[in-house]
């Protein structure tokens, strides 16, 4: 059957095909879909682990058991996740087991532009690259081919353009592979120095086996053209397609570590001039140059962003770029991200705010908005957890200096559950000063709305134990009355929470608690519920204009509150010093 399926679609597709197990992720643009997908293919027990490290861990227990096993994650999940990674790559496998890797070029969506194809050639895993949603298909069904045949995990790296593009599929029908029998055998599993040095001298005999598997497979494959060879890899090879076409010779490189070597060498030898076309890092490149081949690469592509045609167009054949390309009609002004109308964490920030030696220690999510104008309050944002730890770093320089300055340390609820508890401990016991600020609305929200282990449910929609989130906290030591749970759309109570934090002198910490407006039933809710503004009342202060809300406009000389975008929160009213604005049916 043939079906029009993005990448991420066609990898939980073919992973259902290959007879997949048990499949683990955290949620994270641009692999969030994946797991979503594959939730629905019910012969695979599918889960939202707590973060990255876990997923991997769960999928390496289920594979050490024989059941084939898949663990994904966006490319700064893998770096949550390298430490059983690369001693995974010691032990190897028993059911296959494929982990994903996503990397986001021009980063759409993340903090860093890392390019995940060296954790391949770092832990020495065997890597695969597709370029298009058949290929995501296919080349996941092989992956766990190669993983069993060579006793290895296998590394299959995509990038956003891959995952989110949308291309033509052939589909088949899912392969029963029975989960193979566990055997004990503490010498493979058990990593304890002894063996450890023995599983190592054993997986160099594996990347010899890998090597000679990758100058003889067809997924690393010649197309003859022209005198000029193209080395690509990814979509890279799509656009190289579009640009150079039949004019050109290409080794679509689909097996990416360990690199065929003599492939490339008979490649180069084949063609006049080699052009490596590649996102990101000289991986390919660096590679070709120590094999004492001349190529042309990051000299004329850029070293960050994403490619597209019209970049490698303009980068080997400038005057032609000048001339042609698509024509833009009209100068779209740019949107930059800003929190949502009627978002539970505005009318936190906009009281934070208000205090101009506060410090906030960011994190990511949703709530990494709160670097916006107006509100413009979070100083940093590292990675995940960091909004924590950084916070209580953050302090104790304060203190060695002789400064005044409080720190906010703000954190979701799935982020805090993914890596925010660590920190939390850390500044109970390290006495830190500063206040925790738990941002709970109910919901993964920037990936899209996905279960955590705050919602009551789980990936494959089955109610679950909820943590507690207010009884996590005092477990971990910190005193009943220096946490505060409030609803953040109340301001005089949000109000005396931050006062308090403020003035606290041990670990404090808010939680926030109020589900994200975009829930579908909280939309349900307030579907009726809209702002208004009182013209003869509002005297055009704009007060409520530093709320940031983007329902609330200041335009032909009034206040205007789009009904469209409002949900009716209240929290531009409770600013309102006049009482101009009021909701309807109040």
């Amino acid at each position: 059957m043939k079906k029009i399926m993005t990448g991420n679609e066609a990898i939980a597709r073919g992973a259902w095909e290959a007879g997949l197990h048990v499949a683990a992720a955290y949620p994270g643009t641009p692999s969030t879909e994946i797991l979503e997908n594959l939730s629905e293919y019910k012969d695979v027990y599918s889960e939202w682990a707590t973060n990255e490290k876990v997923a991997l861990e769960v999928a390496a227990g289920a594979s050490m058991a024989g059941a084939r096993a898949l663990a994904t994650m966006k490319h700064v999940g893998l770096n949550v996740a390298a430490d059983p990674l690369f001693t995974l790559a010691y032990t190897g496998v028993n059911g296959g087991l494929v982990v994903v890797s996503a990397d986001d070029p021009g980063l759409f969506s993340s903090q860093n532009e890392q390019d995940n194809r060296f954790y391949a050639s770092h832990a020495k895993l065997a890597m695969l690259e597709p370029s298009d949603s058949q290929e995501c298909l296919d080349f996941i069904k092989e992956a766990f081919e190669i993983s069993e045949k060579f006793d290895t995990p296998v590394l299959f790296r995509v990038s956003t353009r891959i995952c989110h593009s949308k291309t033509l599929v052939s589909t088949g029908e899912r392969t029963e592979i029975a989960v193979r029998p566990y055997e004990k055998n503490s010498a493979k599993y058990v990593m304890a120095p002894a063996n450890a040095k023995r599983r190592k001298y054993l997986m160099e005999e594996r990347i010899a086996e890998l090597k000679a598997f990758s100058e003889a497979t067809p997924l690393n494959r010649v197309e003859r053209g022209g005198r000029v060879g193209i080395i690509t890899s990814g979509i890279s090879y799509n656009h190289a397609k579009e640009v150079f076409g039949e004019d050109a010779s290409y080794l679509k490189l689909g097996f990416t570590w360990p690199l065929p070597e003599n492939k490339i060498r008979d490649f180069a030898a084949s063609v006049d001039t080699i052009y490596v076309i590649e996102e990101n890092e000289p991986y390919i490149e660096d590679f070709v140059k120590a094999l004492g081949i001349a190529c042309v690469g990051r000299e004329k592509l850029p070293w960050v962003d994403e490619l597209t045609p019209e970049v490698i167009r303009r980068a080997f054949f400038p005057e032609a770029a000048e001339k042609g390309g698509y024509a833009i009609d009209a100068n779209i002004p740019p949107r930059p991200p800003v929190l949502c109308a009627g978002c539970t964490h505005r009318g936190f920030f906009y009281e934070v705010g208000k205090y101009k030696d506060i410090v906030v220690t960011g994190d990511i999510g949703c709530y990494t908005l709160g670097m916006v104008p107006p509100l413009s309050v979070t100083d940093s944002v590292i990675c995940m957890g960091a909004g924590v730890s950084a916070g209580i770093g953050f302090r104790k320089a304060v203190e060695i200096a002789g400064r005044m300055e409080k720190v906010f340390a703000v954190i979701g609820d799935s982020t805090f559950f993914h890596s925010g508890i660590t920190g939390l401990i850390d500044a109970i016991v390290n006495k830190a000063p500063i206040v925790i600020n738990i941002l709970d609305n109910r919901i993964t929200a920037m990936t899209g709305h996905q279960e955590n282990p705050g919602t009551g449910r789980t990936l494959m929609g089955e109610p679950t134990h909820q943590v507690d989130l207010r009884a996590l906290c005092v477990a971990c030591g910190v005193k009943e009355e220096n946490v505060r749970l409030i609803d953040p759309y109340d301001l005089a109570a949000t109000r005396a929470a931050v006062k308090a934090g403020y003035k606290a002198t041990e670990p404090f910490v808010i939680i926030t608690t109020s589900p994200c407006a975009l829930i579908k039933e909280v939309i349900k809710k307030r579907a009726n519920m809209k702002c208004v503004v009182d013209e003869e009342k509002c005297v055009k202060c704009k007060l409520c204009l530093k709320a940031g809300c983007p329902a609330v406009n200041f335009r032909g000389g009034r206040v205007y509150i789009d009904r469209a975008s409002c949900n009716g929160c209240t929290v531009c009213m409770q600013i309102c010093p006049k009482k101009a604005i009021s909701r309807e049916g109040e």
